[in-house]
């Protein structure tokens, strides 16, 4: 159990993350019927003065977190995704089904369910899919040739597996031919070792409520925890408070530790005295490392 102090600053962590307003695209796009299928679109303001006159901006993807559970949808993040807009990034806000009361392996306890099997999955492969084509009519200002994923704790967990979508296994529905055109993928506390997740009780077993629950979560393990699904050959790297009490850095570390066996170099930057929320708030430091990060892949 954390101690007071900690838990207090984690608690003012949260709250300044979520204090700033909702901020509005620049154009919104659909990639599919459900209500929840849509992208937000954030044109680029300004290119930076290193950038050749003229140039396309890199493209950022950004896949918000919240456990997966309906409660958290894409609006808080668009301060991030300002944030990132404002630093000459192209940006693109992926919103995506997440657990409703029929959820299936809900918790009978009032925990609110965590994902939907297999439509959040669905959803994030088809905004992939569909975002070359989106992106050349909503931000003709973007390069999709940059492009580099994010995403934030259950965000940062479908960066990766979007990232990872190659090596699933063959009869997965998700899967593709080839490795996407990627620059790279900044996870931020992302839950990336299922295995880990739940040994930590991670956002009360959201991972295996993602899965369905107990009876599937073994056999769905590999269509779905990034941790399994190594090598990806995609530049990859996580980004991650040492001081989190909601994706703890176990956690990290264990899908890091795992892409080395596989034989793979995965990046790991640890920021002390920081918990999980600082990574999207624009108003902490640590959103300024994230941005840096993205740099160095995209730019």
């Amino acid at each position: 159990m954390p101690d007071d102090a900690a838990a207090a600053r984690a608690a003012a962590e949260e709250e300044s993350a979520f204090s700033h307003s909702p901020v509005d695209p620049d154009v919104t796009a659909a990639y599919g019927d459900h209500p929840d299928q849509v992208i937000d679109f954030y044109a680029p303001r300004p290119v930076p003065d290193s950038a050749a006159p003229g140039a396309l901006a890199p493209l950022v993807v950004v896949l918000h977190g919240g456990a997966w559970r309906a409660r958290y949808d894409r609006r808080h993040i668009t301060p991030f995704a300002d944030y990132l807009a404002r630093r000459g990034f192209a940006v693109a806000n992926v919103e995506y089904r997440r657990g409703g009361e029929d959820s299936a392996g809900a918790p009978d306890d009032g925990t609110p369910p965590a994902g939907r099997w297999p439509d959040t999955f669905d959803d994030v492969a088809a905004a992939l899919d569909a975002l070359p084509a989106l992106v050349h009519e909503a931000l003709p200002q973007a390069d999709p040739r940059r492009t580099v994923l994010t995403g934030h704790s259950a965000g940062g967990h479908l960066a990766l597996w979007a990232a990872a979508r190659h090596v699933l296994p063959p009869d997965a529905p998700w899967r593709t031919d080839g490795p996407a055109d990627l620059r790279g993928v900044v996870a931020l506390a992302p839950i990336a070792d299922f295995e880990v997740a739940e040994k930590l009780d991670v956002c009360a077993h959201a991972s295996l409520q993602l899965l369905g629950g107990p009876d599937a979560f073994a056999a769905r393990r590999p269509y779905a925890d990034p941790a399994l699904l190594l090598p990806t050959g995609i530049a990859t790297t996580l980004v991650q408070g040492r001081a989190d009490l909601v994706v703890p850095e176990p956690v990290a570390e264990s899908y890091a530790d795992a892409a080395a066996k596989a034989g793979e170099m995965v990046g790991l930057t640890l920021l002390g005295d920081v918990g999980h929320f600082p990574l999207i708030d624009p108003a902490a430091g640590a959103c300024a490392v994230v941005a840096e990060e993205i740099a160095q892949l995209a730019w």
